[in-house]
């Protein structure tokens, strides 16, 4: 009987472990596929090069890899590690009347935990023309995608800090996010010197 008792507990007890892992799975998948869910694209790559040089009449496109060299070199300009180090960058020339009148990137960086997608376009003396938010995945801060907060970056250059609590104001709740844009943005002035604009 007592053998018996403990076939039946023990039993029970698979029981308990199984249905505890199931809840564990389902949990974690609603929970990732919640977070994909708060993905906000306002931008597509195709968008965004007119979103920020709507004057322009033309764009050229190039595909920049991200080299070892490069990145070696950008993180010089930059001043601070970059988050992520794309495999390449999609950057852009933008021209009106066949005149080159700017430059734009689009880059990534980490906000809290999930990749912020945004491009920077240049002026061609390397000042920030315009900063567009493309995709934001986290659940907070997305204020950093505001005209409000963006405007902050025009006219700024490799030689001001554009850092977050300096000379880019935070954001209460989205600081991560006004980290990673800080840095995100010198990382695209940088990539821009070192490419397009020696063209």
């Amino acid at each position: 009987m007592l053998r018996s008792m403990v076939k039946q507990n023990e039993a029970l007890l698979r029981r308990a472990i199984k249905a505890i892992a199931l809840m564990i799975a389902a949990a974690a998948f609603v929970s990732i596929n919640s977070r994909a869910a708060t993905a906000q694209t306002f931008l597509t790559l195709e968008q965004a090069p007119k979103a920020v040089f709507p004057e322009a009449d033309s764009f050229e496109q190039r595909k920049i890899n991200s080299t070892p060299q490069l990145r070696s070199e950008v993180l010089k300009m930059v001043g601070r590690k970059p988050s992520i180090w794309e495999p390449f960058y999609f950057a852009y020339i933008a021209k009106r009347g066949g005149q080159r009148i700017g430059y734009a990137i689009v880059c990534e960086e980490i906000g809290r935990d999930r990749p912020i997608t945004f491009i920077v376009a240049a002026n061609t003396d390397g000042t920030v023309k315009d900063v567009a938010i493309m995709v934001y995945r986290e659940t907070r801060g997305g204020e950093v995608r505001y005209p409000g907060f963006t405007r902050q970056f025009r006219g700024k250059s490799l030689r001001n800090p554009i850092q977050a609590q300096g000379d880019i104001r935070n954001i209460t709740g989205a600081t991560l996010s006004v980290r990673a844009m800080a840095t995100g943005v010198r990382k695209a002035l940088a990539v821009m010197q070192l490419t397009v604009m020696k063209e």
